[in-house]
C-alpha cells in the first residue's frame, strides 16, 4: 500500500501486524483490535526478523511496531519494511519517550509514534490515521524531538522549487496542524490541499507526511508565520 491510501482488506478493514516481544502486551492489544470494527489483526511477531518475514507473507496495511525487540530492533525492521515495494505503514508504539528513538524511527520511514500509555481510543485513531497516509506523533515528543535532532541550526535546507502557497502549507504541516485545520487557516478546499501536499511530496522526495514535517524543520519553518 502506498502512502496516502487507506488500508484495505476484507470489508475494507485495516490489516494490522502486531510486533512486540511481550506476549501479554500483544494479547491485550489484540483483544482491543479484535473488538474494534474496521481493524483486523493478520499476524503477530516477537522479533524484528520475524516482523519482516511475516509482513512479506501477510502484506499488512500497517505494522504496530515496538522499538526494543530481539533479533533486530523495531527501527531496523521499519527500515527494511519501508525500503521494499508497496511497503506497509508503520506505527511505532513504545514505552520509551526518548528523542533518539523517535527521530531514528521517522528517518527509517515510520509514519507515527505513540507511547504505550496512550488510551485505547487514541491508539485506534492513530492506526486509522497512519494507515490512511497521514503522520501522527505523540504530543509529548513532536516539536521537541524534531527541532532538537533535525534542525540544530536554522534553515539548513533550501526549498527552491516550492511555491509560496506550498511553503505556507508545509509550514502548517510542520507545526502539526491537521488537514482540516490547514484548510481553515488558508481558506482552501480539501481537494486543493491534497494537490499541494502531493506536489510537496514529489518536490521534497518525501515518503509521507512525517518526512514533510522533517523537511519543514530542516528548512526552518517551525517558527515562520503564514499570511
Amino acid at each position: 500500500m502506498s502512502a496516502g491510501t487507506s488500508g484495505g482488506g476484507a470489508g475494507g478493514d485495516v490489516r494490522v501486524l502486531l510486533a512486540d516481544d511481550e506476549p501479554l502486551f500483544r494479547a491485550a492489544v489484540r483483544r482491543l483490535l479484535d473488538a474494534s470494527p474496521g481493524v483486523t489483526v493478520v499476524a503477530e511477531a516477537g522479533t524484528g526478523g520475524e516482523t519482516v518475514a511475516l509482513a512479506a507473507e501477510h502484506r499488512p496495511d500497517l505494522v504496530l511496531m515496538d522499538v526494543r525487540m530481539p533479533g533486530g530492533d523495531g527501527i531496523t525492521a521499519t527500515a527494511c519494511l519501508t525500503a521494499g515495494p508497496c511497503p506497509p505503514r508503520v506505527l511505532v508504539l513504545t514505552t520509551f519517550d526518548l528523542d533518539d528513538h523517535v527521530y531514528r524511527a521517522l528517518r527509517a520511514g515510520a509514519g507515527g509514534f505513540l507511547l504505550k500509555d496512550t488510551t485505547p481510543a487514541r491508539l485506534l485513531d492513530a492506526i486509522r490515521i497512519v494507515a490512511g497516509g497521514e503522520a501522527l506523533l505523540a504530543p509529548s515528543v513532536t516539536r521537541r524531538l524534531i527541532a532538537a535532532f533535525v534542525s540544530p541550526s536554522p534553515a539548513v535546507r533550501q526549498l527552491p522549487e516550492v511555491t509560496p502557497r506550498e511553503r505556507e502549507v508545509l509550514t502548517l504541516i510542520t507545526r502539526g496542524l491537521s488537514n482540516a485545520e490547514i484548510q481553515g487557516a488558508l481558506h482552501i478546499s480539501r481537494a486543493t490541499l491534497k494537490t499541494h501536499i502531493g506536489r510537496l511530496l514529489i518536490k521534497l522526495d518525501a515518503r509521507d507526511r512525517a518526512q514533510l514535517v522533517i523537511a519543514g524543520f530542516q528548512a526552518g519553518l517551525a517558527g515562520e508565520t503564514t499570511s
